[in-house]
């Protein structure tokens, strides 16, 4: 356990709010052969068009991508290590919480404990619910 909990999570919520704009999803770059029959991206993998830049996410359950120029790029890449910045101190309040939950009930860590499923009926139907206990 760290030696003051509260205080690196006033940090991270402080460093949280200081974030500016997060763009969700991936930021990949592409390359691509043409629709041209004789083109040479065809025949020399090292002559691929491109390459191009992209911006993958989910929006409402479907994949949505835009394709970036550069201006766009520039614009909007300090967005992107936002997002990722934002995931990494969420990752480590829900770590630091945790801890601070096991210490308070006195649980302890469960690493390298196996988990046991047991499947169990509601209603008498033939649809159930999955429970999920440590073992």
């Amino acid at each position: 356990m760290r030696d003051n909990p509260n205080a690196r999570r006033r940090q991270v919520t402080t460093e949280m709010s200081k974030l500016g704009f997060c763009l969700p999803g991936s930021l990949v770059q592409r390359t691509s052969r043409c629709g041209t029959p004789n083109c040479a991206c065809h025949s020399d993998p090292t002559r691929l068009h491109g390459p191009y830049w992209s911006w993958t996410r989910k929006v409402n359950g479907k994949t949505v991508t835009r394709n970036l120029d550069a201006g766009q790029l520039e614009r909007y890449r300090p967005w992107f290590d936002n997002a990722s910045r934002l995931r990494a101190l969420v990752a480590e309040l829900e770590a630091l919480s945790a801890e601070v939950a096991e210490q308070a009930e006195g649980w302890g860590p469960q690493v390298g404990r196996r988990q046991r499923v047991c499947a169990t009926k509601t209603d008498g139907g033939a649809r159930g619910r999955t429970r999920v206990s440590t073992a």
